[in-house]
């Protein structure tokens, strides 16, 4: 036994003299450069990774949303690349039914958490697709950015969030996306109902009455599963037009954070919410 271990010991060590493949010196160096939160966020699963995309020029540098701009800079220069652009993305959740807005059928007593809570009657909402307020993505938020509003809504932090996608991870029900922050008009809502079907279950439901696909420009919005659903691709841009003969206030022009005050309040002026 002795000598068969000493046998495939010095196989092992002819192989790793003369097969092992030196590693580019410069992803050590980049990895240095990284912000080392490890979250995900460029598309890797840690920043060693991600350092050595950079090194084989298959990432930008622009790619990690968590680094300053002048880290970005920094390694652009010794990697003696593009950084490239760097856009702003942030999650948003596509719901509006807090605790003011939703129906309520029962009171759900247990262990704070969305999870366990969804695992028992679906936490007591009536909405059996809207958020339920019990913090999961505050709680999984490793930079601090989600905090927990009076309407049991989350509260995203823009100049927080880093688009790490784990309020994403979290979320029994799927309602966070990440999305630029440059695509200001979003659906807040997930109910696949329509009409009173809908709006009996939410007072912010979208009633699929179809006046936003009408209002915005051709061809930006149709119509799945009785909801809304934006094509920033498509030709027209958009406009919070879109938003104005909305009934329930289910779609929404986002100039900053979601669930602000501002920008749940409806006026009878239809531009107030946007000043």
């Amino acid at each position: 036994m002795v000598g068969l271990g000493l046998f495939f010991g010095i196989i092992l060590a002819i192989a790793y003299r003369f097969l092992r493949v030196e590693e580019d010196p410069r992803i050590e160096k980049v990895d240095e450069m990284l912000p080392g939160t490890n979250c995900g966020a460029c598309g890797e699963p840690g920043c060693h990774s991600f350092a050595e995309k950079l090194a084989q020029n298959v990432q930008q540098p622009s790619g990690c949303t968590v680094a300053s701009p002048d880290a970005i800079e920094m390694i652009a220069d010794f990697l003696d690349v593009d950084p490239g652009k760097q856009e702003k993305r942030v999650a948003r959740l596509h719901c509006a039914g807090g605790k003011a807005q939703a129906h309520q059928f029962a009171e759900y007593q247990g262990f704070e958490s969305c999870h366990a809570a969804a695992q028992v009657s679906g936490g007591g909402k009536g909405c059996s697709w809207g958020c339920l307020g019990l913090a999961d993505c505050e709680q999984a938020c490793t930079f601090d950015a989600i905090q927990m509003n009076k309407n049991a809504l989350p509260v995203v932090e823009i100049d927080k969030c880093t688009a790490c996608a784990d309020c994403v991870a979290a979320c029994p029900r799927d309602l966070f996306e990440i999305v630029p922050l440059s695509h200001k008009l979003f659906v807040q809502c997930s109910i696949p109902l329509e009409g009173d079907a809908a709006r009996v279950l939410c007072a912010t439901a979208c009633d699929a009455c179809e006046r936003c696909v009408l209002d915005a420009a051709p061809g930006l919005l149709r119509m799945e599963n009785n909801l809304p659903i934006i094509d920033y691709t498509a030709s027209g841009s958009a406009k919070p037009e879109a938003t104005f003969r909305c009934p329930t206030g289910a779609i929404q022009w986002l100039e900053g954070a979601q669930f602000e005050e501002k920008s749940q309040t409806r006026t009878d002026d239809p531009y107030a919410r946007f000043l």
